[in-house]
């Protein structure tokens, strides 16, 4: 299998921290620059859609999003499953998707910095992904007592979340009014998962 990936994205984390957990071998990991003004050429031919992260399967077919790579992956894992198949699972798949949203937001702040021009920024559009956010991360705050020791693909996104913060926007003072959330960041990184996926740029 062939995995087109860039470590700094947080969507591609999941996937390479799902790898990690469930101890799978032999996937080629492909680091794939990608820029919503500059599309990658090979990468298109293999997702129309030209984003991160793209899994090349045994039989040559291509899976995108994250979301569906995961659950593919986890079809694959010899030991306990990252995403439950009994009644946890939907509690499992809401977590997974209030991640999801929390991140889209945040990448989408990133690009309006990082990409837009100075001269076309819009800070009100700005502070309306941050809204998201940071109701996200509260969200996270109010539940993540609850987790305990579980580890699932809910879990690997907040890991994501926290990280993905912490990487691009480390002025953000997400951990002010989120203590639970700040100390189950830090118990994270204690694992090899995690910490061998911190983003990078």
């Amino acid at each position: 299998m062939r995995l087109w990936h860039n470590p700094a994205s947080p969507f591609v984390r999941k996937v390479r921290i799902v790898i990690r957990e469930s101890h799978l071998q032999g996937i080629e990991e492909i680091n794939t620059p990608v820029s919503p003004v500059n599309p990658h050429a090979e990468l298109a031919t293999k997702n129309p859609l030209v984003k991160i992260p793209a899994l090349q399967m045994d039989d040559g077919a291509v899976l995108y999003d994250s979301s569906v790579i995961c659950e593919y992956l986890d079809t694959l894992n010899p030991g306990p499953k990252l995403i439950p198949a009994d009644g946890a699972r939907w509690h499992a798949l809401r977590l997974q998707s209030l991640c999801d949203g929390i991140l889209d937001a945040a990448v989408l702040c990133r690009y309006e910095g990082a990409v837009r021009p100075e001269a076309l920024r819009w800070q009100s559009w700005i502070d309306g992904q941050f809204v998201k956010i940071r109701n996200g991360l509260d969200a996270l705050e109010r539940e993540v007592a609850s987790w305990g020791d579980t580890f699932q693909i809910g879990q690997i996104g907040a890991a994501c979340v926290t990280g993905y913060l912490d990487f691009r926007f480390a002025s953000e003072p997400w951990r002010e009014s989120r203590p639970q959330l700040a100390a189950w960041h830090q118990r994270t990184l204690s694992r090899a998962s995690v910490s061998a996926t911190i983003p990078s740029a």
